[in-house]
């Protein structure tokens, strides 16, 4: 299901597809870890935040950051290693991952993810950035996107918490023996969305029965959204779960996403 929140209509577009060959980089131990597909010279920047991944170390990005490479012939992929955490390979960024109870989208967490969007904006200056969030990483892109409103020019959020503590009161009475109910620093992006820029491009994703992060939570961030006057489209996928990043509806969410931003230049 499909719903038009935005007072201007978000672009719809295809994308051919074509990528060069994976690339990875290594970083100073102060940076944050990544892994980058796609051209060297990109119209379009893309980077991916993982979720909060409590039960294991997060891998699935790279994957997806691949994939969309592949379909995005003019684009560069990062899929960033947020904060505290460790890859399956045992890569791992600097930091204090935390509990995992939507404690860790704190501004000294955010300031790392930000430093990472900097340098890359300053390697890629011609580039558009669209910043692409799954679970926990969805909750963070949306805050930078409303707290560093001038690091992001598309925002693709799938299976968002972004109504901080109604979520962590739903995960409270699924998990009763979690400490969801501890006070966290964490910002709620309801209440970052003020500062959104307002020719930002926004699509949230979420699965019908996602038992994690249901729909209404997505909802009432695109509906903030959308009464500031940003273009957002919001998409419900029927039958879907919380583990979407990799559905083809995301995938092409991204493509379209990237389709629609003006180029620089």
């Amino acid at each position: 299901m499909r719903s038009s929140l935005a007072l201007l209509p978000l672009l719809l577009a295809g994308c051919a597809t074509d990528s060069a060959a994976p690339q990875t980089a290594s970083q100073p131990a102060a940076e944050l870890y990544a892994r980058s597909f796609g051209v060297a010279h990109p119209a379009t920047l893309l980077v991916v935040l993982h979720g909060d991944a409590p039960t294991a170390n997060p891998g699935y990005q790279y994957d997806f950051a691949r994939t969309l490479a592949a379909h995005i012939p003019d684009a560069r992929v990062v899929a960033l290693l947020r904060p505290g955490y460790a890859d399956p390979q045992g890569n791992r960024s600097p930091g204090d991952r935390g509990l995992t109870t939507g404690d860790n989208y704190t501004p000294d967490r955010l300031d790392a993810v930000s430093d990472s969007l900097r340098r890359l904006r300053a390697r890629y200056p011609q580039a558009r950035l669209v910043l692409i969030g799954h679970s926990g990483g969805a909750a963070m892109a949306a805050d930078l996107a409303g707290t560093r409103p001038e690091l992001v020019d598309g925002l693709l959020l799938a299976a968002c918490p972004c109504s901080l503590p109604e979520w962590r009161q739903h995960m409270k009475a699924r998990l009763p023996a979690a400490p969801f109910d501890q006070p966290v620093r964490s910002l709620d992006p309801l209440q970052t969305v003020g500062g959104a820029q307002l020719d930002l491009r926004a699509v949230l994703v979420v699965g019908a029965d996602d038992p994690i992060t249901p729909p209404k939570f997505s909802r009432a961030y695109a509906e903030a959204l959308a009464l500031r006057g940003i273009a957002t489209d919001y998409r419900v996928l029927p039958g879907k779960g919380h583990e979407i990043l990799d559905d083809p509806e995301v995938l092409s969410a991204a493509e379209r996403l990237a389709a629609a931003l003006p180029k620089k230049g």
